[in-house]
């Protein structure tokens, strides 16, 4: 009896050991596998947008994800979701914050829902130009707000262009605030840009940019704003009659990584996405502003009338909407505002 139960020992201890061994020469990240060469983890980056493959932030994606694949020498592979397959902005942005998403890429408004500053860049008519409203979100002040974003889960890598919105309608031509009244014009759901379009008379009416074009297709708004790539490649022409460039906003776009992601990469993968992120940017926003400058042609070739504000026009629109500035001045944080326009007056008077 006793050997019997010596022996039972001995074979459980040899099971033991075996399955041990079997364990340890199974290859796992960072082993070595059968002809002992180290296999390193490997990563998948899921890269959301609302907008469709044909705009300049698609364009921007694509040289983002062809650096990042190349450099890491095929341990990251980036997968590319356009027209809103992922879900629109706010989804996609809580999807970044739970880990369920790694890379989206909204405008800055819907931001404002985490971080109150980023309601600076819903300031009417504040860049005077392209070149000022990139040195801009590219300098301290910019960088200040991406950094704050790590404490809601996102770490913001770069700012692309999304650049200035300008009006559509199908009701009638605009070219005075007077000619915006009644007008139901879908915003973001964003406080800067309703009370703006209050401002002017207009009815704003906040709905997913992803409900837009049957929402103006069925008449449940008259028009929207947004700049002219979004309008032209989203056929908004196909359901809009009318196109005025009043270049209200100048909107970038924040190229986001979720955190929870951001955390587990090795340094030299974060290195190598960071640098993507800095050089499709600036092939992106070259697109982008050849895209608007051939594109406005285009909208009048599809049929719209294209309409191109007097200075004196402008003023008009500015001074109709100067108190939007002072009322979310406080709510932005009054400090931060001045220091914006301190910085921006500075680079428009280089």
């Amino acid at each position: 009896m006793k050997k019997m139960k010596k022996l039972v020992v001995v074979m459980l201890v040899l099971s033991l050991i075996v399955a041990m061994v079997g364990c340890s020469s199974a290859p796992s990240n960072g082993e070595q596998g059968e002809a002992g060469s180290v296999e390193q983890e490997k990563y998948v980056i899921r890269a959301g947008i609302g907008l469709n493959d044909q705009h300049p932030q698609y364009k921007g994606l694509e040289i983002f994800k062809e650096y990042i694949e190349r450099e890491s020498d095929g341990r990251v592979e980036v997968q590319l979701f356009h027209s809103s397959q992922l879900g629109d902005d706010i989804q996609m942005m809580e999807a970044l914050q739970l880990g369920s998403q790694e890379v989206t890429c909204p405008s800055s408004a819907p931001i404002t829902s985490i971080d109150k500053r980023f309601m600076i860049f819903d300031l009417p008519f504040l860049f005077p130009t392209e070149e000022v409203a990139s040195d801009f979100v590219d300098g301290p002040l910019g960088q200040e707000l991406l950094d704050g974003l790590e404490e809601h889960g996102l770490v913001g890598l770069a700012y692309w262009e999304n650049g200035y919105r300008h009006l559509t309608n199908n009701v009638r031509e605009v070219k005075t605030p007077e000619d915006m009244k009644g007008l139901k014009i879908r915003t973001m759901e964003n406080q800067v840009h309703l009370d703006f379009f209050r401002a002017l008379g207009a009815n704003p009416t906040p709905m997913p940019f992803g409900e837009l074009f049957t929402a103006m297709q069925q008449g449940v708004v008259d028009g929207q704003e947004n700049p002219v790539p979004t309008i032209y490649l989203q056929n908004y022409p196909e359901v809009q009659k009318y196109t005025t460039l009043t270049g209200h906003v100048y909107s970038p776009f924040v190229l986001l990584m979720s955190k929870v992601f951001w955390d587990g990469l090795p340094a030299d993968l974060q290195e190598i996405v960071q640098e993507a992120a800095f050089i499709a940017r600036d092939e992106e926003r070259r697109i982008s502003r050849e895209y608007t400058e051939e594109l406005a042609d285009g909208l009048r070739e599809a049929g719209m009338t294209v309409t191109e504000l007097t200075p004196e026009q402008q003023q008009m629109f500015q001074e109709a909407t100067s108190s939007t500035v002072e009322k979310f001045k406080n709510e932005i944080g009054a400090d931060y505002v001045e220091q914006v326009l301190a910085e921006i007056e500075r680079l428009s008077n280089r």
